[in-house]
């Protein structure tokens, strides 16, 4: 399946726009990034993934990486260590249990962007908007083939499987 099967043209677009609309009143950074596979362990991807696409590059370190494989059925949400030495233990859990029912139900675009509004919520409360704040990451979605997939002998699989 190609992204464009998962999250059509027109999703990425209303991603892209709840994104921008989030980051109006944080400084926070938020991405999201696709891929059909991974065997291995999806925080471990996810955090190669965050850090092969530059997101621990913001001032504040205040990044948050939403990451799904969509064929394996797996997501992980991952905060940069700016965002994680001040929300306590376990603050995305409620929306990767908000974004596996979506998935679930086969509404991905709907639940990106009810989740993405969440963060920017959650996110304003330790690191509110600036006035000349830029936007120092895409808003777009990023993808990959998963031709660069982790160790498929690498089954553990933590919070983010949606199975």
């Amino acid at each position: 399946m190609a992204l464009v099967d998962f999250i059509p043209s027109e999703g990425q677009r209303r991603i892209a726009d709840a994104i921008t609309a989030a980051e109006r009143h944080t400084t926070g950074e938020i991405c999201v990034h696709v891929t059909p596979r991974c065997r291995g362990d999806v925080l471990k991807r996810a955090a190669k993934t965050f850090n092969r696409l530059h997101l621990y590059t913001t001032k504040r370190r205040n990044a948050v990486l939403i990451f799904i494989a969509y064929d394996d059925r797996k997501l992980a949400i991952l905060g940069d260590t700016g965002i994680n030495a001040v929300v306590p233990h376990g603050y995305w859990d409620s929306e990767v249990e908000v974004l596996t029912r979506y998935l679930k139900a086969g509404r991905p675009v709907d639940g990106l962007c009810e989740i993405i509004a969440h963060m920017g919520e959650r996110l304003s409360q330790y690191f509110p908007g600036e006035r000349n704040d830029e936007n120092e990451l895409s808003n777009e979605v990023t993808f990959d083939d998963g031709t660069d997939d982790d160790d498929p002998t690498d089954t553990h699989q933590d919070y983010g499987n949606m199975e």
